[in-house]
């Protein structure tokens, strides 16, 4: 084991490893020295011992801390957010022609997503992709509802929930419509679309998934 250890390292590869190879005798000197440091318990006799015709392990003791993986942060509830007021207007916030810019790039965001509006438009395909476009910005206009004191509110979404939209009219009130049993127009260029709250309870980042029938019925 020991003139094993202590043989000389070919020079072609001592190159690859970029070192210089040591005599037999510095080689043997400095193994002798390397053991007595990390056997220094052990008596002569029984390292020479342990290390006839056997394999050695050199372990590297690590004493750094294990790195613990990050845990991703959960986002706030629904609950902490109607705590903390977030989607809340204040009165001198709530002004229709404050939100008319946000209702033109909302038209405009429709007119890409159809890849133009014109009167060779289908008409179809236009009501399929609006009904899975996100409506904030939108001027809608309540046409049936089972509460009759809703027909006929006209306004800008400032906010879409799953089952209500939060529009401020144009007297610059914030309303609260349920989706349920209502029927909304949505018009925009010249094409109008009808749009069936009853059919319609979703959140807008989960309708683009959703298959909607072109035509539907509400029981009034």
């Amino acid at each position: 084991m020991e003139n094993l250890l202590c043989s000389h390292i070919p020079s072609e590869h001592a190159k690859l490893l970029h070192i210089k190879p040591q005599e037999s005798k510095q080689a043997k000197a400095f193994i002798d020295s390397f053991l007595k440091r990390s056997l220094h318990n052990l008596q002569e006799e029984e390292i020479q011992r342990h290390t006839d015709y056997k394999a050695v392990v050199l372990e590297h003791k690590y004493n750094g801390k294990k790195t613990q993986k990050k845990k991703k942060s959960k986002g706030l509830s629904a609950k902490q957010k109607r705590e903390m007021k977030l989607f809340h207007l204040k009165p001198e916030q709530q002004r229709y022609a404050q939100f008319l810019p946000l209702n033109e790039l909302w038209k405009q965001y429709i007119r890409d997503l159809c890849n133009g509006l014109s009167p060779e438009s289908n008409p179809q395909m236009i009501q399929s992709k609006l009904l899975k476009a996100d409506f904030h910005g939108a001027i809608v206009t309540v046409t049936k509802s089972k509460c009759p004191s809703y027909v006929g509110t006209t306004g800008i979404i400032l906010q879409e929930t799953k089952h209500v939209f939060r529009i401020v009219t144009q007297h610059d009130r914030l309303k609260v419509i349920p989706k349920r049993n209502s029927v909304f127009t949505v018009e925009i260029d010249g094409f109008i679309t009808h749009v069936y709250g009853s059919k319609f309870q979703l959140k807008s980042s989960e309708r683009s998934a959703k298959k909607f029938k072109l035509k539907g019925t509400i029981d009034l």
